[in-house]
């Protein structure tokens, strides 16, 4: 983004009036009925993920963004279906809950206007999922594209603008920012009722200061826990498919994989049948300077890229038929083992251990190097292991048998709510733990009526203590 810290005065009047534009689009909606809501969301849906819209823009995010899978990426249209599931099951207007042994009612209200930061990895995806859910909520979106792939998200929002007009609701419920900087999101962020956060770590920090409420993301570091119990080829399968999703972009992409000793060799084979390359210790130091500046800053040109692509940057050839790398990196976790950070490609780093006890530590130390907050997974039928993982990680989600990176956001198969937002808790800096979605844009008035007095004895209360 333009760095450029100069807020021009045209820019002000230009953030002034989509305000204002987006708060008479609002009042124009405020009395639709839940139908009505539906039918805005039905018709965001329909414009924004039928085959040939979604695919040419999802493309044209690629080719952009220059990062990215352009013949995968196209699948993700089935998000916003999912979404979509998930706003029409719910109530968004009135009286949308009840409590009856609490005497609580509680009814549900616009959160307002809504600031939007669309990271360069999702421009096409993450415009529709917020809107989507902002629409069933009665709110309206002003989106801040990242400057790398503006192009995309524009006409992303004009398909959701067709979209208002095609049920008689007005166009600006959604806009954009055509030229976005700095100085001008962060402007943004300081005039709407809430910011939608989902980028880089530097515009979530700005976010949280903006001075109005904001839902951010943490960064991701997907680690894989894989015990003797483990169905190994559903194991490499999936962990093939959650790596090369969109090329490794997502933080939820499988980057560390810690793999019982017993079963280790055959994993790794599984892996390489499904088209792993194993490195040699020198390919590996060659892919380590290549993937990390003198900084400790990822590179650019090694992000969300082919195998191969990552290969010849470093320095040497995979075959063609790779489908992602391997490094083994037993031992070398901390700030100063690079693997053993997030890396937002089509590699992973290989870990093993014997007793699981081993792994819990492996797992607590690779999240205090990064990524605490986000997300693991565990492929394994011992509940006593589930469970012992679920305790200790330092996660907001735990796939269990299951493709990150085609599970934490939500999916068909689980019950995870469908979004492109993921809270991190208090671990990553965030404000909530859960997925992002329809609940976390509205306000709620709680109505509370008298019930029967609910109060516990002082010995009940105080237990033991209580006379001593």
């Amino acid at each position: 983004m333009n760095k450029n810290r100069e807020l021009s005065k045209e820019n002000i009047v230009m953030i002034d009036e989509m305000i204002n534009k987006a708060r008479v689009a609002m009042a124009e909606i405020e009395n639709y009925s839940q139908d009505q809501l539906n039918r805005l969301c039905q018709s965001i849906g329909w414009h924004t993920s039928n085959e040939k819209n979604f695919t040419r823009l999802a493309q044209m995010g690629v080719d952009e963004s220059e990062i990215g899978d352009r013949e995968g990426r196209p699948a993700k249209r089935f998000k916003i279906h999912g979404v979509l599931r998930d706003a029409l099951r719910q109530k968004s207007m009135g009286l949308v809950e009840e409590i009856p042994e609490k005497g609580i009612l509680k009814y549900a209200k616009p959160a307002g206007v809504i600031a939007s930061l669309i990271p360069m990895t999702n421009p096409a995806l993450t415009p529709p999922v917020t809107g989507v859910y902002s629409a069933k909520a009665g709110n309206a979106v002003i989106f801040s594209p990242h400057p790398r792939t503006k192009n995309t998200t524009r006409e992303m929002v004009q398909l959701m603008r067709e979209a208002c007009k095609k049920v008689g609701a007005p166009e600006d419920l959604f806009q954009v920012i055509s030229e976005p900087s700095v100085p001008t999101t962060q402007y943004l962020m300081k005039s709407c009722d809430l910011t939608l956060a989902t980028g880089g770590q530097p515009m979530v920090r700005a976010a949280y200061s903006s001075g109005k409420p904001a839902y951010g993301v943490g960064a991701g570091n997907s680690t894989m826990v894989i015990d003797e119990s483990a169905d190994i080829e559903i194991a490499a399968k999936n962990t093939r498919i959650s790596k090369t999703s969109d090329f490794g972009s997502g933080c939820s992409a499988d980057g560390n994989i810690i793999i019982q000793s017993s079963i280790y060799k055959e994993m790794v084979n599984s892996l390489i049948h499904e088209g792993g390359y194993l490195c040699n210790e020198k390919e590996k130091s060659m892919l380590e300077k290549a993937m990390w500046d003198k900084s400790g800053n990822r590179t650019f040109q090694t992000i969300a890229c082919k195998p191969q692509k990552l290969a010849e940057v470093a320095g040497f050839i995979v075959p063609d038929t790779c489908k992602f790398l391997m490094v083994e990196n037993q031992g070398k976790i901390g700030a100063q083992y690079k693997f053993s950070k997030e890396k937002l490609t089509t590699l992973m780093s290989l870990y093993h251990f014997e007793e699981f006890d081993q792994a819990l530590d492996m797992v607590k130390e690779i999240y205090e190097t990064g990524g605490k907050g986000h997300s693991c997974g565990i492929y394994s039928h011992d509940k006593v292991n589930i469970d012992a993982l679920a305790k200790i990680a330092p996660v907001s989600r735990m796939m269990v048998r299951q493709s990150q990176s085609k599970s934490n956001a939500g999916s068909f198969t689980n019950g995870m709510p469908m979004t492109s937002s993921l809270g991190c808790g208090i671990w990553g800096g965030n404000i909530t733990n859960e997925n992002v979605t329809l609940k976390h844009l509205m306000n709620y008035t709680w109505v509370s009526t008298p019930i029967k007095e609910d109060r516990p004895s002082e010995e009940e209360l105080f237990g033991e203590f209580f006379n001593t």
